[in-house]
């Protein structure tokens, strides 16, 4: 069995994937014919769409497809589907699932948005759904739009607080690094930890390793959203490696966004001869033109593993998971039965 055949069939979990950046070509086609505007509707003019120039132009890009999600129908939609795509096309068994409600409640426009209650229903509706007809366990991180600032924190922070979805099991921050320091969010994340959330910043995607630091030191990062930078800090990787705390790592929006220069020069293997925790993600798969099997295909690659160390690397998400201890097992034991008879003949 080839690797990609073993990869393909390979029981997975996913720690790393937004919500608005997991909609398809196909679910944005149509959401964008339910909402004509700036989004094209059809697949050729999608893939131009999302041909990045930067970092900066990919932030624009994910907002106007943010903005067709303007209805509890539209978000139920995104949602289900998104899920149909992960379980059936990826094997996805269990998914955190980074969710920004401010960019579709919009407080601060009055004349657009859904409540927070819809919002909600909407999204556990589909959760609900997704584990009776796919198998699929999802949970939520909350995420700051860093962008939007203070405002959009506090928000957030009330949306987890008090309309918290049962699914709900993180506090994140995402969104552009420069400009927007991470010292600022300090009091939203004391709250959000202290109702018993996880705390999963995106930190040293496009600035330095003092990003990484402040994730841990202020905002008490339970994992690292990316991390990239932290290879150019041996202090850091021996801190990350002695304390567990685990990188989001996610190749191809490396790439996509500019973060990093090349594949030949990502730091992943630089986090494996450190010691350093990490999982494998696909980010916003649709608008990076990547998936999640294929992430695994390039971290195989570049770390140079067999079966083994592939199935080594699923294990290593579901472990930095938050899920429950019956379904970790659960998927642990189907990431063993799937290497045991993939290597049975060989």
């Amino acid at each position: 069995m080839s690797i990609s055949s073993f990869i393909a069939g390979l029981p997975k979990a996913e720690l790393h994937v937004h919500h608005v950046g997991s909609a398809s070509e196909r679910i944005v086609g149509e959401l964008a014919a339910r909402h004509p505007g700036t989004v094209p509707s059809d697949p050729s003019g999608l893939r131009a769409f999302y041909e990045f120039r930067d970092f900066a132009h990919f932030i624009e890009v994910y907002l106007a497809v943010v903005d067709l999600i303007r209805t509890p129908e539209d978000v139920r939609l995104l949602t289900y589907e998104v899920a149909r795509e992960m379980a059936q096309g990826q094997q996805v068994r269990y998914a955190e699932l980074t969710c920004t409600p401010y960019t579709s409640v919009r407080p601060h426009e009055a004349d657009r948005g859904m409540p927070i209650e819809a919002y909600t229903e909407a999204i556990e509706d589909a959760r609900v759904a997704a584990e009776r007809d796919f198998g699929l366990v999802l949970r939520w991180i909350y995420d700051i739009p860093g962008e939007a600032g203070l405002p959009a924190a506090e928000e957030t922070l009330r949306f987890a607080l008090d309309h918290a979805p049962a699914g709900l099991v993180g506090f994140g921050l995402g969104g552009p690094e420069i400009g927007v320091p991470r010292p600022q969010f300090r009091p939203h994340f004391d709250a959000a930890r202290a109702a018993g959330l996880r705390s999963v910043p995106h930190a040293g995607e496009t600035t330095g390793p003092e990003t990484v630091w402040d994730a841990i030191r202020l905002l008490g990062a339970d994992r690292i959203g990316h991390g990239t930078t932290a290879a150019q800090d041996p202090e850091l990787l021996a801190f990350l490696a002695e304390t567990g705390i685990p990188l989001e790592v996610c190749p191809s929006s490396n790439i996509a966004t500019r973060a990093v220069a090349s594949l030949a020069e990502h730091p992943i293997t630089a986090f494996r001869d450190a010691g350093v925790r990490f999982s494998i993600n696909s980010d916003d798969p649709p608008m990076f033109g990547t998936t999640l099997n294929r992430e695994y295909e390039i971290a195989a690659d570049l770390l140079d593993l067999d079966e083994a160390g592939v199935a080594e690397l699923a294990r290593a998400a579901v472990l930095a998971s938050f899920a429950p201890q019956d379904v970790r097992a659960r998927v642990l034991a189907e990431i063993d039965d799937h290497l045991v008879s993939a290597t049975a003949g060989a």
